[in-house]
This record gives C-alpha cells, structure tokens and sequence, in this order.
C-alpha cells in the first residue's frame, strides 16, 4: 500500500489567493435606469407611428412608462398624444360635416394630413430632433 491519506482527511486550504469579488448590489428599482439614446429615438419614433395602429392608447402608455426615464421621450409622447386628441376631434367634426356634403373633401384630407404628419415627425424624432405638429391643441403640458 502506499502513503497517501484517507479520502476523509481534510486537505490544508490555500489562503493565499483572493476572495472572489462580491457580486453587483442590488438597488431594488427595476428598469428605472436613464434610457440610452437610441432606445430615446425609437421610443419617439414608436410614439408618433402610434398614430397608425394604437391612435391615443399608445402614447399614452409610452408617457406614462417610459416618460420618467427620458425628457426627449416625454416630450415627443406628449406631443403625439395632443396631436392624436386634436386628430380625433377633427376626424368626428369632418365625419358630421359629411352630412353637408364638405365632408366628402375633408375626412380625406384629415386622414392623409395625420398619416403625412405622423411620419414626418417619427422621421425627425428618429433623427433626435423635437418635433411639433403644426395646428395642434395642447391638451397635454
């Protein structure tokens, strides 16, 4: 047999090397961190483009959301909310006017102008400029 020792005997530790760094604190605040810049532009973009799927629901929800974590988003959600509001109001007051037949000429304008308007700003907010829609009522401060 040779001289080694039991499997039960407990080997000397080595002391000598360093404790492995603690990990990461956690802060408790889930997704409270500042957006990054891009995420800033895209979140803008989605705001206005809103206009096509989800009208006032979903710059609203991005206010709300994602608002406290960047002035840009909240800023450009803000003025897509006002201009979806304004956009609705003008959309029933053109549907009732179809009844003098004016309608006929202005709901198309009125949906065209928002569609054109609504690109025209994801494109400038994409790009990180703040964009205001022209004739809008500013529901939201």
């Amino acid at each position: 047999m040779t001289d080694q020792p039991p499997f039960d005997a407990d080997p000397s530790p080595d002391y000598s090397a360093a404790p492995p760094p603690p990990p990461p604190a956690y802060s408790g605040v889930v997704g409270e961190q500042p957006l990054s810049q891009s995420d800033e532009r895209l979140w803008a973009m989605l705001a206005h483009l809103s206009e096509l799927v989800f009208a006032i629901v979903a710059p609203l929800l991005i206010m709300v959301i994602l608002g406290k974590r960047s002035a840009f988003v909240e800023d450009q959600a803000k003025e897509a909310l006002n201009f979806q509001i304004t956009l609705l109001i003008a959309t029933f007051v053109a549907a009732l006017s179809l009844f003098v037949l004016v309608g006929i000429v202005l709901l198309p304008l009125v949906i065209i102008g928002g569609v054109v308007f609504a690109i025209m700003a994801a494109i400038k907010s994409y790009g990180g400029e703040l964009y205001r829609y022209p004739l809008t009522i500013r529901f939201v401060k």
